[in-house]
């Protein structure tokens, strides 16, 4: 499908992030169409956010979204959001464990409403007989399936993928700039907002996250820091192409339902 040119600022259609003062200095949300690395450390709510996004742009805007996750069990994801007090009444929620009832499971999308699709590729391999899926060789092409069949069945919106360092561990880069190419053009050749996380573990990462990093259209960074006795969380656009950033260091966190950035560029007030 041919995309209309853009020609002017205000013609960029942006998805929110839903931080409280971290929209307001990204022009007002992340372009649609772009991939962008969500990258930290364990422990940052990288996931939180990402699901959050696609929360919220499911009830405010009836948007579907797919979040796939490779390792976090479905029922671990809905409690710790539940527990930070998401509503999952408010919204469609799908899950899908099995791909032999993939079909079956996607008929229970509602036209009209907000969506949010959770694949719980964990579950899945448990129930995977292939020898080649289970030799850890094929599950990139899995997850491009998932991710095509959702696209056919319901014009989904949004994507989450949880996370790029699993994916690594699950099948076999032998040209990691290549297949990286290759994968973040097949989901912008779908047309989908996608929202890759990107762990921060170790120096042995640093060579395949520069590839992640050119590649992707925008990186938001997630860090904890020590601050005297504690340790805050904190957040930043390292990179967000076809946007005036604010590039200062926000304080980040969570509290009455709600992301926040705060003091960009100073200390945070404790």
């Amino acid at each position: 499908m041919a995309q209309s040119i853009v020609t002017s600022p205000e013609n960029i259609s942006r998805i929110k992030t839903y931080i409280k003062g971290f929209d307001e200095n990204i022009q007002g949300g992340i372009p649609e169409g772009h991939i962008t690395l969500i990258h930290g450390s364990a422990g940052t709510m990288k996931s939180s956010l990402c699901f959050s996004i696609l929360y919220n742009e499911a009830i405010l805007n009836k948007k579907t979204g797919l979040y796939i996750s490779l390792e976090q069990s479905f029922h671990s994801i809905i409690k710790n959001m539940v527990n930070m007090g998401f509503d999952m009444n408010k919204i469609n929620l799908v899950y899908i464990e099995d791909l032999a009832n993939f079909s079956n499971n996607i008929q229970e999308l509602k036209q009209g409403e907000g969506n949010l699709i959770v694949v719980d590729i964990g579950a899945i391999r448990k129930l995977v007989k292939d020898v080649k899926v289970s030799e850890n060789r094929s599950w990139l092409n899995v997850v491009k399936n998932i991710v095509l069949k959702t696209k056919k069945a319901c014009e989904f919106d949004l994507l989450t993928f949880d996370s790029l360092s699993a994916l690594y561990t699950l099948s076999t880069f032998e040209n990691p700039r290549m297949e990286l190419f290759y994968l973040f053009e097949y989901l912008r050749d779908l047309e989908i907002t996608s929202y890759l996380i990107s762990e921060e573990n170790s120096n042995s990462r640093e060579s395949i996250y520069d590839s992640e990093a050119f590649l992707s259209d925008g990186i938001i960074v997630l860090r904890l820091t020590p601050f005297r006795r504690n340790i805050v969380r904190e957040i930043k656009v390292d990179k967000m192409r076809a946007t005036k950033c604010n590039n200062d260091v926000f304080s980040f966190e969570y509290r009455n339902g709600a992301f926040h950035a705060m003091y960009g560029g100073q200390n945070p007030l404790l």
